[in-house]
């Protein structure tokens, strides 16, 4: 079991930290159509701590306990997200269960509330029931709210289907492909380069006088 307690002063996370979870969890580069294999990078419990401490959703002081239970419902919501976007770059409806527990998730967040301080008015907010609770919630409201006031015409899957690195395009045409032009990219191009070799070369042997 792992301790850790709610940050007192970082209630958000950004868009990239929010993508960067979902890929927590990405098909390997070495994936063959025979064995599919991942990289699961919140193996255990202290992995998915030490997430949650890199980008300040969470307080290193001790507070809760993570264990086995809340690591298999940290990745339920990482996949229901996971589904919510690549329904978006895919042009298609994503599945009831995923949006029943991406909704479920922000749901356990109440994050403004009016307070008093002194005399003066404040906005203030509510954490959720755990830390991690409430780390979940920040993440899945950070992916809800590009898709529903910002550019989700800009998220990308890797196009590179031994990668599926999910991404926000950023680029000036918006046509980015690739998670990283020198690896993904790369591969699809020599990739391409190898096809064309081996059909020229089928060509030429079809043609080539008995």
């Amino acid at each position: 079991m792992v301790n850790i307690s709610p940050a007192e002063h970082s209630h958000g996370i950004d868009l990239e930290s929010a993508l960067d979870f979902l890929n927590t969890l990405h098909p390997g580069h070495d994936r063959t159509d025979e064995q599919h294999q991942t990289d699961e990078h919140l193996v255990r419990p202290a992995d998915a701590a030490v997430w949650f401490l890199e980008h300040e959703l969470v307080h290193p002081d001790a507070g809760i306990r993570i264990g086995e239970a809340d690591l298999a419902r940290i990745r339920r919501v990482r996949t229901a997200l996971r589904e919510v976007v690549d329904s978006v770059v895919e042009g298609r409806k994503p599945e009831p269960d995923a949006v029943h527990l991406v909704n479920a998730t922000l749901e356990a967040r109440r994050p403004t509330r009016l307070e008093l301080d002194g005399t003066a008015l404040r906005i203030g907010h509510r954490h959720a029931e755990t830390p991690v609770d409430d780390a979940l919630a920040l993440i899945s409201e950070a992916i809800i709210e590009e898709l529903a006031t910002g550019r989700p015409e800009r998220l990308r899957v890797c196009a590179n289907d031994r990668c599926r690195w999910a991404f926000f395009d950023s680029s000036p045409t918006g046509r980015r492909r690739w998670c990283d032009m020198r690896s993904c990219g790369n591969q699809a191009k020599a990739a391409r380069y190898r096809a064309r070799l081996k059909e020229e070369a089928q060509d030429q042997a079809q043609v080539r006088p008995n």
